[in-house]
Parts: structure tokens; sequence; C-alpha cells
């Protein structure tokens, strides 16, 4: 093998990781930037040609596997579609899942650590200008306002984000030991910042993805101690909770009107809170009525709308429940359901057999904080929060050397 060709390999490589790189910063900052390096990637893949070592790799990963099987099922569901038009856009907006093999393919893995660390820096970077945004000292742009400071994106994706950065800061603080007592300083500077402006943002989904990360951190710290991360746990988010509630107006609002339209949705179901209650009782009768395989990849809001029509004609009908468990169970029935909670468990299994600490419990805290975010949007559909679980699937659901 000549030099020549052993430098043009290494320089493919490298501009491979910096391409995913590239990805997990431009993931919280553009989705047109996002998805150029995602084409990219696609393209250098290609041109390596490196096909057999990809599938090498991959079909020793059970990720992959169960993703891939997860995207097939939205496939085949467009056998018993009548809207292929609308199924044909539910798989388009699918399509980033299919980086997955390649992404995991070509990441180098002792660069993880830059690979989080360029999420990571987006992150910062986006917080910073919310908190400019919010104190006024420059004028809202893009998404955000003065009430709800998410330049880049919406809050509803911005929130389940920023709550797995502060997950990965609190991992840096209790758990590397590599990390030097003024970068702990840093790190945990910045765990404040951020979890006091996941509550001066509106996503209520992030702000239970946030308990959900920090019940997650305190129960890995007390090593399985039940009790103990228990009582840990009850007393810090708490004092959280009871202080975000006293010193935010936003979240205050917000919680007092999610008790509000709680309290009158029998009279009121055109709420925020009302209409989700209303997506789900009515989704669980079209579950009711196909509860096998659903009712196909692209007619869920046509069946939905049936349904609505007939039980709650005066409330707003929907393209999705947001919720991902009854969406996959509305297209799909049970062989959908299993097809994404499939995934899941698939994260667990292989997290819990890593001997790396950093990938088993990060592996560990992907699949849980999706797996309570599901509960309230349908996070496995939208671009932003997709390219975020495929960019931590590949880098912490690698397969190592040895089992390829």
């Amino acid at each position: 093998m000549s030099k020549g060709y052993e430098y043009r390999h290494r320089s493919v490589d490298a501009a491979g990781s910096w391409l995913i790189a590239a990805f997990g910063f431009t993931l919280p900052i553009s989705v047109a930037a996002n998805n150029a390096v995602a084409i990219l990637l696609l393209l250098l893949w290609l041109y390596k040609r490196e096909f057999s070592q990809t599938w090498a790799l991959v079909k020793n990963a059970k990720v992959v596997l169960a993703v891939m099987l997860f995207l097939g099922l939205h496939v085949v569901g467009l056998l018993w579609t009548e809207d292929m038009a609308w199924g044909m856009h539910m798989l388009r907006k699918q399509w980033i899942l299919l980086l997955l093999p390649i992404m995991m393919y070509m990441m180098v893995p002792e660069h993880r650590k830059y690979y989080i660390s360029a999420f990571l820096l987006a992150m910062t970077l986006s917080e910073l200008l919310s908190y400019l945004v919010w104190l006024q000292v420059i004028p809202p742009f893009l998404h955000a306002t003065v009430s709800d400071p998410t330049p880049f994106m919406h809050h509803v994706s911005y929130n389940p984000l920023l709550a797995f950065a502060i997950y990965l800061v609190g991992y840096y603080v209790l758990f590397d030991t590599s990390v030097t007592k003024m970068q702990k300083i840093f790190f945990v500077l910045f765990f404040v910042t951020m979890s006091i402006n996941m509550f001066i943002t509106g996503g209520r989904a992030g702000q239970v993805g946030y308990v959900t990360v920090l019940a997650i951190l305190i129960y890995q710290y007390c090593k399985g101690n039940t009790l103990k991360a228990f009582l840990v746990f009850s007393v810090m988010v708490g004092s959280i909770v009871a202080a975000a509630y006293l010193g935010s107006s936003i979240f205050q609002k917000r919680v007092n009107m999610a008790v509000s339209e709680i309290r009158t949705y029998d009279g009121d179901q055109n709420t925020s809170v009302g209409l989700r209650m209303n997506f789900a009782v009515n989704t669980l009768k079209m579950i009711r009525e196909h509860p096998l395989l659903g009712v196909g990849t692209g007619d869920f809001c046509k069946e939905y709308a049936k349904i609505n029509h007939r039980c709650t004609p005066n409330v707003r009908s929907t393209v999705q429940p947001h919720n991902m468990y009854l969406l996959e169970m509305g297209m799909f029935g049970i062989v959908g359901l299993a097809s994404l909670l499939f995934i899941l468990l698939s994260q667990i299994v292989v997290a819990r057999k890593q001997r790396d600490p950093m990938l088993a419990k990060i592996g560990i805290a992907l699949p849980l904080l999706y797996g309570v975010i599901m509960l309230s949007d349908s996070y496995l559909l939208g671009h932003i929060t997709t390219a975020l679980f495929v960019y931590f699937s590949a880098l912490l659901y690698r397969p190592a050397e040895r089992d390829v």
C-alpha cells in the first residue's frame, strides 16, 4: 500500500470525523446547516466506498438494527395506506434515521469527547444568546421572544436538548475523573446557568426531561442505593421546582395555566393541555378500532379527523397526537409500539454491557430521557430531536472492535 494512498485514506477519515463534530455543533443552531453536513457525510461515505466494512460493523450493532426495523415498518406500512402522499411525507420526516449506520461507521471512537464537546459548545452559544434576549441586551431574533427566549428553535425542541446537555455537564462534574478542578468549577457554573435557563423558557416537556435527568444523575451517583437516591432527589428537585415557581414568572404562569386547563377540561378542550388530552383520547379510540397493524403510515390524520368529527366536532383535529407511543400505535398498532420500545430496550441492553463508564452511564440516560419526553410529543418525528437521537446513538452504541 503506497504512502500516498495511506495519506489520502487518513485525510478522508479525518474529514469524516470533523464532519461528525460539525453535525453535533450545527444540531442546536440550524436545521439547514445540519442537513447540509448530513449530506456531506453521506457523500463522503459514498466516496470511501467501504460498504462491506460498514456492514461488518453495523450488523453487530443492535441499536442500528432496531432503528432500521422501526424505519422499515414505516416503509411496509405504506402497503395498507390509502393516503400515499402523506405516507411519503412521514417517511421524509424520518430520513435522518438512515444516517445512523453511516455515522456510526465513520466516527472515531477516540474522538467521542470532541463530538460531545461540539454539541455542548453549540448549546453554550444558544444558552448565552437566550440570556441576552431575556435580559433585553439584544433584541429578539428568529424564534426568540423576551418571554420565550429560544432563538434557534421552538422551545418544544430546545428544552429537551437543554435537558440532555445538563445531563452531560452533570456527568463530567460527578463521574469524569479526568476533569481538572478549574474545569469542574466551569461545569458546575454551566450546570447552574443551564438549569435556570430551563425555567425561563417555555418547554414543559423539556422541564419534565430536566427532572428526569436529575433523577438519573442522582441514582447513578448513589450507585443504585434507591432509598438514598429518592431522598436526595426529593429534596433537590423539590427545592429547584419551588425556587423556579417563585422566581420565574414564565414558569409560574405555565404551571398555573396547566393546572387551570386540566380543571376546566370538561368545559373547554381547546386549550394547550385540553387539546393534548383530547388527542390522546381520540387516538386510543383509533387504536381500539385497529389494534394489530394500525391504519398505516399515511392514514393517521385522515382516520383521526373522522373520529374527531364524530366524537369531538368542536375541537380541532391534528396530524399527530403529540405522543410518540400513541402515534406509532395509531399507525401500526401493537407492532408499532413494540418496534419503538425495542429501540429503547436495545440501547439500555448495550449500555449495560459497556466497559467504558462514560458509554454505560450516558448510554442509559439517552433512552430514559426519550422514553419520558416521548409521552408528551413525537420526538422521533421532528428533525432536531431525531438528529440528537441519531448523533448520540452513533457515539454511544458503536460495537467495540472485539465484537466486530
